[in-house]
C-alpha cells in the first residue's frame, strides 16, 4: 500500500501566516506613512508576505530569530521601490495630487479605527512627507512616528548610523520648517469642520470670510475621474469662497457625515450613499480659522469607503 506524504510545510505556513497576521497593523502604519497610498500599501504587504513565506523553503521562522524587526526590514524595502512606482505615476497625475486618506468606521473609537493603523498622522503632514526623499521618509517614519533608534533603523535600511542621523535631521527640519508642532483639540477641530461645512453647504459666503484665514489655500484632488472645481491650488480667501460656493462639480443629492480621518475630526460628503468626497481641515494654531482645505475626490481613493444608508 502507498504512503500519501504529508505536506511538510503546512504547520510552518500556518505558524509563519499567525505570525504575520499579528504584525500586520504595524507594517500597515509604516507602509501607508511612506506611501501614501491604502491600495499601495496592500500590494507592499502582499510582496512582504510572499517574500516571509518564501524563506527557506516555507518555514521562515527556523531562520529568523526576530520576525517583527525582519518583517519591518522586508516591508521598508519593499515600500521604498514602489516609491519609485509612485513617483512616475504622479507625474503624469491629472490636477493636485492628496494622500488617499484613511476614515474610521462611524461610531468607532479611535482605537478601533484604520486611523490607528497609521498612528494618527495627519492628512496636512502627509502631504508634508511628500516633498521629502524617499529616504528621508521613511527615517522620519520610523523615528519620529514609530519610534526607532537611529542604530535599529539604519539596520532596516541598511545605511550607517551616521547616514541614519544625517537623513533624520534633514527631515526634521524640513518638516519643522512646513509643519507647525501645533493640533488643535479634538472640540476645537470639530466645531471648525461643523461650521465650514454648513456655511459651504449653505452657500454663505460672508460666513465663510469668517471661518477661512486670510491666506488659506485649497487642494482639490480627482485624478481628472471627475469635473475638478480646480486642478491647481487655489489661495487666498477670495478665491476659496467663490470657489467653494460655486457649485461646479458637485453631487446632485449631498449628504454630509462627520467621521475621523487619519486621526483627526473631518467630514465625508456623499452623493446619496456613495462616498463622493473626504474633506480635512487644516487650522490655524489659534483654531477659529481654516487656513488649508484638501478635498480627495478622486473615486479611486475612495474606493474602500463603504456605502451608507440615506
Amino acid at each position: 500500500m502507498t504512503e500519501i506524504p504529508v505536506p511538510r510545510t503546512a504547520a510552518p505556513l500556518d505558524e509563519a501566516t499567525g505570525v504575520f497576521v499579528d504584525h500586520r497593523e504595524l507594517l500597515f502604519g509604516v507602509v501607508y506613512n511612506m506611501l501614501g497610498s491604502v491600495a499601495d500599501t496592500e500590494d507592499v504587504l502582499q510582496e512582504t508576505w510572499l517574500s516571509w513565506t518564501a524563506r527557506g523553503g516555507g518555514a521562515p521562522l527556523a531562520a529568523v530569530d526576530n520576525p517583527r524587526a525582519y518583517l519591518v526590514r522586508v516591508a521598508v524595502n519593499h515600500a521604498l521601490r514602489r516609491r519609485a512606482v509612485i513617483s512616475r505615476r504622479q507625474e503624469t497625475y491629472v490636477g493636485a495630487w492628496l494622500p488617499e486618506p484613511l476614515v474610521a468606521d462611524e461610531g468607532a473609537d479611535t482605537a478601533d479605527g484604520p486611523a490607528l493603523r497609521s498612528e494618527s498622522v495627519s492628512l496636512a503632514m502627509l502631504v508634508v512627507l511628500e516633498s521629502l526623499t524617499p529616504l528621508e521618509r521613511a527615517v522620519f517614519v520610523l523615528g519620529e512616528v514609530f519610534g526607532y533608534p537611529h542604530a535599529e533603523i539604519a539596520g532596516i535600511i541598511d545605511r550607517s548610523p551616521a547616514a541614519v542621523r544625517q537623513l533624520a535631521h534633514r527631515a526634521r527640519e524640513h518638516v519643522n520648517a512646513r509643519r507647525p508642532r501645533y493640533e488643535a483639540h479634538p472640540r476645537v477641530r470639530r466645531e471648525a469642520t461643523e461650521r465650514f461645512v454648513r456655511a459651504a453647504l449653505g452657500g454663505d459666503i460672508a460666513e465663510l470670510m469668517e471661518v477661512l484665514a486670510p491666506d488659506v489655500t485649497a487642494w482639490t484632488d480627482a485624478g481628472g475621474k471627475r469635473k475638478p472645481a480646480s486642478l491647481r491650488p487655489v489661495h487666498g480667501r477670495d478665491k476659496v469662497a467663490r470657489l467653494l460656493t460655486s457649485g461646479r462639480g458637485g453631487p446632485s443629492n449631498p449628504v454630509f457625515r462627520y467621521r475621523r480621518v487619519n486621526g483627526d475630526d473631518a467630514a465625508v460628503l456623499f452623493d446619496g450613499d456613495a462616498p463622493f468626497a473626504v474633506l480635512v481641515l487644516d487650522l490655524t494654531p489659534e483654531g477659529d480659522r481654516v487656513r488649508g482645505i484638501y478635498v480627495v475626490a478622486n473615486p479611486d481613493k475612495l474606493a474602500h469607503l463603504p456605502r451608507e444608508a440615506v
